[in-house]
């Protein structure tokens, strides 16, 4: 839809199903060459060759979207890259927050993850690398979500973010994440209500700036607390949707001392 070059085998990228389906048929690759790409930090062939081994499946994952984010708003947000497909991922038919995003060379993954926690709107977006098999298993399951079934459903399967989460091991810390720039502690505890809380319990993180990065640490008074806590993660705070994780001392100090 966005890929503004050609590819190895002649079309524009502009049929965004259809370019999907032809990566699942012909796996790496379609990606083996790119000439003509308009893209500026395309790599000439030499220095950036694969003499033993087709390169890497050039996909990245976006945790942390707006809920009302568009193909539009992805392909803005990686300004400059080629974006061949962005597929969202929806958990029974609600968009997580989460996308894969396939780009049209395996060197533009480095410039997609200098994006990582910069602003898309007033939310910050974490960018990950990727694996091909990954976006292929995204793509299953949306087809399988969208049929009512399971793509394999004798088959085992990694866990879900839902599933690791209720796995954790508590240890009374939980790490917020989406607090809207304006959030003080005052907003947290009322947030917690239903729980015991002081001011000196929450920890708002900074940015470089030193400004709200739209994290925060909370201390519960057991980790009984913190696992109850849980209950709350993605409800809202204000307009905005809050992610919760079970965290630790030493993540939680590595990032208060980050923003100091």
């Amino acid at each position: 839809m966005f890929y503004r070059g050609k590819y190895s085998d002649g079309a524009d990228g502009r049929e965004m199903g259809a370019k999907r389906q032809r990566i699942n048929d012909q796996g790496p690759s379609f990606y083996g060459n790119l000439p003509g790409s308009s893209f500026m930090y395309s790599a000439p062939p030499p220095p950036y060759s694969y003499v033993s081994q087709p390169p890497p499946f050039p996909v990245v994952r976006l945790r942390g979207l707006p809920f009302d984010c568009t193909e539009a708003d992805v392909a803005e947000f990686f300004h400059g890259l080629d974006i061949v497909d962005v597929l969202f991922v929806h958990k029974n038919g609600k968009f997580t927050g989460e996308a894969f995003c396939v780009l049209g060379y395996p060197l533009q993954v480095d410039f997609a993850l200098q994006k990582n926690r910069q602003n898309m709107g007033r939310r910050y977006v974490e960018v990950f690398r990727s694996k091909r098999q990954e976006y292929y298993k995204a793509i299953a399951n949306e087809v399988a979500d969208a049929r009512g079934g399971s793509p394999r459903r004798n088959a085992p399967r990694a866990k879900s973010s839902d599933e690791a989460k209720e796995s954790a091991e508590h240890t009374g810390i939980l790490r917020l994440r989406g607090l809207p720039f304006s959030a003080g502690k005052d907003d947290v505890i009322e947030f917690f209500k239903d729980f015991v809380l002081s001011e000196d319990a929450i920890h708002v993180v900074l940015n470089s700036e030193g400004r709200p990065s739209g994290e925060a640490f909370v201390e519960f008074a057991n980790a009984e607390d913190s696992k109850a806590a849980m209950a709350k993660d993605r409800m809202t705070l204000g307009s905005r949707y809050i992610e919760l994780f079970p965290s630790f001392p030493e993540e939680m100090d590595d990032a208060i001392s980050r923003g100091r």
